[in-house]
């Protein structure tokens, strides 16, 4: 049968990146409580295309992952890494699984136990002859009090949720949920998925106690990732969702490589 992938391209320019985009698998994660969690990730993978090829072997790359049935973490997505360049004939390799994970959370007051999902995002990069570059993403909403208002304000002040976005490289391992928590205790408040009306009045007090504007966060959150042990590189994005502004207000710091 003719193979059209391997025929010569008409257009000689090397390709960086090559493959396939959105495909739905179940995954296991370790868990810092549970020991591991069962989760949904939607996965990318990719690798390059040397000028002389036409195209890729996109039904290859299904095959890495169908035949992949390990628990996710940084070790096994090297092993993945090498299988795609091994299958593909690459120098390079790309793959990075989006998921939900799951946390419980007491509530302030009552300590009634609700389930809180956190977007994450797990990047793996391989060259040939180099280390495998990961990275790990979590995304954290958050709750932010306007330093301004409340000192400006004969009463109240406006509130909303923010989003802050970390990503970090790794010299060490450390859990998920460090960096979730490093974030949760960077702003007015946490976000909760239950709450009573003893919570919400827990929650509020609280927040109103520790205004923050995204400066302040943003800041905060880097402060203690350049004083984790094992962070060798973070990025820190932070929008807040403002209630009573026509428009988001956003802060970023990202790090110099911290020593090894």
């Amino acid at each position: 049968m003719q193979d059209i992938q391997n025929s010569p391209s008409s257009v000689p320019i090397a390709i960086d990146r090559v493959g396939i985009k959105s495909l739905r698998v179940p995954i296991w994660i370790k868990d810092r409580s549970k020991g591991r969690q069962h989760s949904v990730a939607t996965i990318n993978l990719g690798a390059d295309l040397p000028a002389c090829k036409k195209g890729t072997h996109m039904s290859r790359l299904v095959e890495v992952i169908e035949n992949w049935e390990e628990e996710l973490d940084y070790s096994t997505l090297k092993k993945l890494l090498e299988n795609i360049q091994q299958r593909l004939q690459a120098h390079k390799a790309y793959v990075s699984f989006m998921f939900p994970y799951f946390m419980s959370k007491l509530a302030p007051a009552t300590q009634i136990s609700g389930l809180m999902g956190y977007d994450c995002v797990l990047t793996g990069e391989l060259t040939e002859h180099k280390k495998p570059v990961f990275t790990l993403t979590v995304i954290v909403p958050v709750m932010t009090v306007c330093p301004c208002s409340k000192a400006i304000s004969d009463e109240g002040a406006h509130s909303q949720r923010a989003l802050a976005t970390v990503s970090v490289k790794q010299k060490g391992f450390a859990w998920i949920e460090e960096f979730i928590e490093i974030i949760e205790s960077s702003a007015s408040s946490q976000v909760y998925s239950i709450l009573k009306r003893a919570d919400e009045k827990t929650v509020t007090e609280n927040a109103f106690a520790s205004p923050c504007f995204v400066e302040d966060v943003v800041r905060n959150i880097a402060l203690k990732l350049a004083e984790h042990k094992h962070v060798s590189w973070y990025k820190v994005e932070v929008e807040s969702f403002e209630s009573i502004h026509a428009h988001n207000a956003y802060a970023y710091i990202e790090s110099e490589n911290l020593s090894e």
